[in-house]
This record gives structure tokens, sequence and C-alpha cells, in this order.
């Protein structure tokens, strides 16, 4: 089980100082141990992995670290990205980020990641509402890295078509949160979650959550990327993912 009785502020994993580096298509974010503020700056469709890199350093060179955690906005196989990500240039598959950055680091998917500073107990399903649907299942402090986005939904389109940003401007906020609330409550029945967290930045803007859910906290992607090295947890995260 994860452990819960640390604050992110000032979280040392393991005895290391952690750097968290979340990556989005719109900002990339930052906080590492003893630090109470985060940082950011701008990604997009130019930012690849060596830029993400360079000005990762820049903007942290004034704080402490000698580990880091990576939030991947896409697919991670044994701690590696899968593909590049949607929003952003490609190179960073085969980017060496060890050497980049001259210290260890973690990769998770990022909504795992989120999932992970989110976990309390028991069965637990993520969901990132944001550009597009994000999604991880925890059972008993085992995390399973998931796809759900892009299965089928109904009329020939997907999950992430309805409940993502592109469902959301298509249909209008009233008809995306009566949809949101059937995506939860289908998904929920079909993974047997006890609860379900619905994180990103567009959780925000529902009036009601579902039954059986809570809302997120965009900073619980902090939490889980300092959780990633309390040790086992993180091992058991890996052989599951």
């Amino acid at each position: 089980m994860f452990r819960s009785n640390h604050d992110r502020k000032t979280f040392e994993g393991n005895g290391r100082k952690i750097l968290v580096i979340d990556v989005g298509g719109t900002n990339i974010k930052l906080l590492a141990s003893g630090q109470k503020k985060p940082r950011r700056f701008s990604s997009g469709p130019n930012m690849n992995a060596a830029t993400m890199v360079r000005e990762v350093k820049k903007a942290v060179k004034d704080w402490d670290y000698d580990a880091i955690s990576i939030g991947y906005p896409g697919p991670v196989v044994h701690g590696r990205p899968l593909r590049d990500p949607h929003n952003l240039a490609p190179g960073w598959v085969e980017f060496d980020f060890e050497k980049g950055f001259g210290c260890p680091v973690k990769i998770i998917n990022d909504a795992s990641m989120q999932a992970l500073g989110s976990y309390k107990t028991g069965r637990m399903l993520f969901l990132g509402l944001g550009t597009g649907l994000g999604s991880a299942m925890i059972v008993d402090g085992i995390i399973e890295p998931m796809e759900l986005a892009h299965l089928p939904y109904r009329h020939g389109r997907t999950f992430e078509d309805y409940v993502g940003i592109r469902g959301l401007e298509r249909l209008g906020r009233k008809k995306w949160e009566q949809h949101v609330a059937k995506v939860v409550q289908q998904l929920r029945a079909a993974l047997q979650a006890e609860e379900v967290v619905l994180g990103g930045g567009n959780v925000k803007k529902l009036k009601k959550l579902p039954p059986c859910t809570r809302a997120g906290d965009n900073g619980n992607a902090f939490v889980g990327g300092f959780r990633i090295w309390e040790g086992e947890p993180y091992a058991r995260a890996r052989a599951a993912s």
C-alpha cells in the first residue's frame, strides 16, 4: 500500500531529493522536494525531449535534486515511452533522459502519476478529463495503466470523443457533463471500481460529480511523482505495466 503521511512540499523519497516533471501539451510543470510553489513553462508542438530537458534545467537551476520523476503524456512500457506524444514534437521514444539530466530518472504515464497521488485504498479508477481522456486503475496498491480513451463508446465515436475537449466543444457543457456521468457509470461497473477519481483540467467544469466519485487535484501529480521513489509500490507498478 502507498504511504500517505507526507506532504508533497517537503517529501524526500528514500532520502533522495526528487524533481517531478509533469509533461503536458500546453505546459510543463515542475516541483522538487522542499519547494512550496510549482514552476512551469510553455510546451507545445515544437517541444521535443531535448528541448524539454534544456528548459527544465534552466527553470530549476536554483533547486537541489538528485533524482527525477517524469509524468509522460502517452503510453509507458518498462519505464520507457512507447510512442511520441500527440501534441508535442517527435524525439521522445529513443531519448536518454538519464544522460540528459545526469541523474536517475523514472518515467510513468501522466494519468498514472496523478492516480498514484490521488490513491487512498481499495479499487480506484482514475479518469483525467483534459485534452483527451487519461485513465489508470489501482487495485490494493498495484497500478495498472490503461488506454480507455480510444475504445468505442457510441455512434462510431470513442470515449475521448465525448468526454475529452472535443466532446466539450462539440456538445456544450451540459450535454458533455451528462456523458461524463454515463461514462463514469459504465467504466466503474465494467472495472468494478469502488470509487472513481476525476482529474484533469476540465473537472472544474462539472456542476455535480457522479455517485462514488471525487474530484482530483492536478497537484496530486506531484504527490504521485514523489511516491514513485518510495520503493516497493513503484516496483509493483512497473510489474503491472
